[in-house]
């Protein structure tokens, strides 16, 4: 990694997680030179579904911490 992308790294590390995730977001965006139309409406179909499904509490969520737990256990 270059100088300035370290700096500009370590900056961003110091951000809200909003920001980075929006940083982060943006940042992915740039890569992708091509896009499938019917796969980003797919995508937003199934975002509303879920969206859908989350504010009618048809669906159990499950916490982060307890996600976080499940996708590393056995790694530590």
């Amino acid at each position: 990694m270059s100088q300035t992308a370290d700096e500009l790294l370590k900056q961003s590390l110091s951000l809200g997680e909003f920001d980075r995730a929006s940083l982060a977001g943006a940042l992915i965006e740039s890569l992708d030179v091509g896009t499938d139309e019917q796969a980003n409406q797919a995508w937003d179909i199934e975002i509303q579904r879920r969206i859908q499904q989350l504010e009618s509490h048809s669906v159990d969520t499950i916490s982060w911490s307890d996600v976080r737990q499940r996708l590393f256990r056995g790694f530590e």
